[in-house]
């Protein structure tokens, strides 16, 4: 196959990786466009959750409830698209699924109760399950074909199209119905996954001939090669490290989850924000997390991996705590920031890492603890804003981060060993 044979050719140029090959340049390209579109939607999503919630009379643990139909979803489909991905190729299911969830996005607007609600948001959800894994799938090949630690640019631009999706959900709250703002996003997503997939499906992804596998020197800077072991398959010791990522993934992604579909509600209901300020807080989240993940490679190159993860936790933790119980809705906005600041590379440097260590098993383990997070978020603060109140229920989001800082420092010794 040509053009198999130009991206292996273009990965090796005199026994070294050659990261600026065009081939490779148009995957990169396409590979980002389909992040930013997968935060684009769900963003544009989450803003209008206030209005769907209007719509149906949902309480807040009946909303809770039905936002676990996303969770549901998920996780049930990130479990099978591992095995899609090997058997179909990374770059063909992340354009099927992000053609699924193109299409999901619009349903939500039709239904006029809670548990019609969390019907459709299992679609969704599914849809969107999918195109995470498979994309995470494909940005790992392409990291390890460019052996720089650029992952965390992938998320960069999820946070990108995160925010550019809240900023136009804020914007056309006013002026737009919910129903024809989704179907506004339906159409764009569509456009995009028909013109960024055109690349994704005429190019694969890029393997060298013997692909090693890869680990991280002690400094956790600068990736290291060993022979594949098993095939590929994972070792115990694998194992164990990527169910300790996972986890890491998960106590994280749990409050980017919970910011998304509450953030705009606490801001609105608990601190009397005007809707269109209430709808720019989790686009101020997203820009502080695309900053972070802008700088993410440099961080990286500069602290390692373990030193990124233990800071990053313990910022998030703080910012967090200051975003939930903040007596103003500016303050709550300044939290809110310093919290993705924390989050920003977390979750790219997780799954990453779960990939270096057992290849696309690993990628989907990871990505199931760490979505599976994100989408169990919203209704465990759902049903803690219940018992509680939201502000105290948001906290929680605090709490788990600062779990993520100490398990990425109580797991130094084992990584470094690894590696």
């Amino acid at each position: 196959m040509p053009t198999l044979n130009k991206i292996r050719t273009a990965l090796t140029r005199g026994g070294h990786p050659v990261s600026d090959s065009p081939a490779l340049r148009r995957l990169r390209t396409a590979l980002t466009l389909f992040f930013a579109l997968d935060g684009f939607l769900f963003a544009g999503w989450v803003v209008r959750i206030p209005a769907i919630k209007e719509q149906t009379g949902a309480s807040a643990g009946g909303l809770g409830l039905a936002l676990l139909g996303v969770s549901a979803g998920a996780v049930a489909t990130m479990v099978a698209t591992g095995r899609l991905c090997r058997r179909f190729g990374s770059h063909p299911v992340t354009v099927a699924a992000a053609v699924l969830m193109s299409l999901g996005i619009a349903l939500p607007p039709l239904t006029h109760s809670a548990p019609a609600l969390g019907l459709v948001l299992l679609a969704f959800g599914a849809a969107y399950g999918g195109i995470n894994v498979a994309m995470n799938s494909a940005a790992v090949d392409l990291v390890a074909a460019l052996r720089r630690p650029v992952m965390p640019s992938f998320h960069a631009a999820f946070s990108v199209g995160g925010m550019l999706g809240a900023g136009l959900g804020g914007l056309l709250a006013g002026q737009l119905s919910v129903t024809r703002h989704l179907l506004l996003l339906t159409a764009t997503g569509l456009v995009v996954a028909a013109v960024a997939g055109r690349t994704l499906l005429s190019h694969p992804a890029p393997r060298p001939p013997e692909r090693p596998a890869r680990t991280t020197a002690p400094d956790g800077n600068h990736p290291q090669e060993t022979q594949a072991p098993g095939g590929g398959r994972a070792r115990g010791r694998e194992r164990r490290l990527v169910a300790v990522f996972g986890l890491i993934a998960l106590c994280t992604a749990y409050g980017e989850g919970a910011l998304a579909d509450w953030g705009a509600l606490h801001l609105e209901q608990d601190l009397s924000a005007r809707p269109g300020l209430a709808a720019i807080g989790y686009s101020v989240f997203a820009l502080a997390m695309t900053v972070g993940r802008l700088t993410g490679t440099a961080l990286l190159e500069r602290l390692g991996q373990t030193r990124v993860l233990v800071l990053g936790g313990a910022t998030a933790a703080l910012g967090m705590l200051a975003g939930s119980l903040a007596p103003t809705a500016w303050g709550a906005l300044a939290g809110f920031a310093v919290t993705g600041l924390g989050l920003a590379n977390i979750f790219p440097v997780a799954i990453g890492r779960a990939g270096e260590l057992a290849g696309p098993g690993g990628v989907a383990a990871a990505s199931t603890f760490g979505y599976g997070g994100m989408l169990l978020g919203p209704p465990a603060i759902g049903f803690v804003a219940e018992w509680c109140s939201l502000p105290v229920a948001l906290t929680t989001v605090a709490g788990l981060a600062a779990t993520a800082s100490l398990i990425a420092y109580g797991t130094r010794r084992a990584v470094v060993r690894h590696g």
